[in-house]
């Protein structure tokens, strides 16, 4: 891999890489890149950044495979656009893509939640024949997503947060507001030492206000065309979905299924939103088993 930035260690046997693209830098949680078998990206969405695959990156790279694991753009100080529409999805794609390549990753296994299963979504659609396999978490096509939100009364009560997160300063200062106190109450399913990582990346200057533009920038009149134009899928997918979701409902998730045009696999858990904290060893099973069937390098 070239053009790779400060390595240092960190617990599990994962690094942290900090990669150039876009003429922005991403700190990369990474394992097994000495490995043979294929490339893995993981996708992590709001508000939790690559330490949510803390635990899932070492057991993918114990099974042979490159395991990279990306904070996003607008979360850490290097990667900080000022531009709401810098935001839009096109860019968050592009982004992955350019990183799969620092990497070497001709072609991938890709594994999203949250925003990162939205992220995964989008890739399918721009550049399908790189991806192996998709492992979604908890939020469904974007097509069938966004039904739900416009039509069904169950998904628009769950998504009414968006059009907060989407009022220009409010919803930072509410995040910010007693040493972060809001934030905290969402991480209840996670460790000690994952809410202090978590706390160190959005007490960060201008990393509330960059990661609440993926709303403003993906959900209104400045979507991006990536929405939009998202259609069938022929790439082997995997959707993970806890019916106990404070964000996404069933009437979305029921409706992924026919834009599913090659293989699909729905697994439904008695558990919330945050499936790899709430049910690790049901979730991480599924990937490994999901991104198994679809591996090409075999060591």
């Amino acid at each position: 891999m070239s053009d790779q930035g400060l390595v240092f260690g960190e617990s599990n046997h994962v690094s942290i890489q900090t990669v150039t693209v876009n003429d922005l830098q991403f700190q990369c949680r990474t394992a097994g890149l000495e490995n043979k078998g294929d490339g893995i990206i993981l996708l992590h969405g709001f508000p939790e950044t690559s330490h949510m695959w803390i635990d899932l990156i070492p057991l993918l790279a114990s099974e042979g495979y490159q395991v990279v694991a990306p904070d996003q753009r607008g979360y850490n100080p290097g990667s900080l656009p000022n531009k709401k529409l810098d935001y839009q999805l096109d860019k968050l794609c592009d982004d992955i893509f350019q990183l799969a390549n620092k990497f070497d990753f001709e072609r991938f296994h890709l594994v999203g939640h949250d925003w990162g299963s939205s992220v995964g979504w989008a890739m399918l659609t721009l550049q399908p024949n790189r991806i192996l396999s998709w492992s979604a978490l908890s939020v469904p096509h974007l097509k069938a997503f966004m039904h739900a939100y416009k039509t069904n009364k169950n998904q628009q009560k769950k998504s009414r947060y968006v059009g907060f997160f989407k009022l220009p300063f409010l919803p930072e200062y509410y995040f910010a507001f007693n040493n972060h106190s809001k934030l905290k109450s969402l991480w209840h399913f996670s460790s000690e030492e994952q809410i202090d990582e978590y706390l160190q990346a959005f007490s960060k200057k201008g990393v509330l206000k960059s990661s609440l533009n993926w709303y403003r920038a993906n959900l209104g009149r400045t979507s991006s065309g990536s929405i939009k134009n998202i259609g069938e899928v022929h790439t082997p997918t995997l959707l993970i979905w806890g019916n106990r979701d404070s964000a996404i409902g069933r009437a979305g998730v029921e409706a992924n299924a026919k834009y599913m045009k090659g293989p699909y696999t729905f697994i439904e858990l008695d558990v919330g939103h945050w499936l790899i904290q709430e049910s690790f060893q049901k979730v991480s099973e599924a990937i490994i088993d999901h991104i198994k069937k679809y591996s090409i390098l075999i060591e």
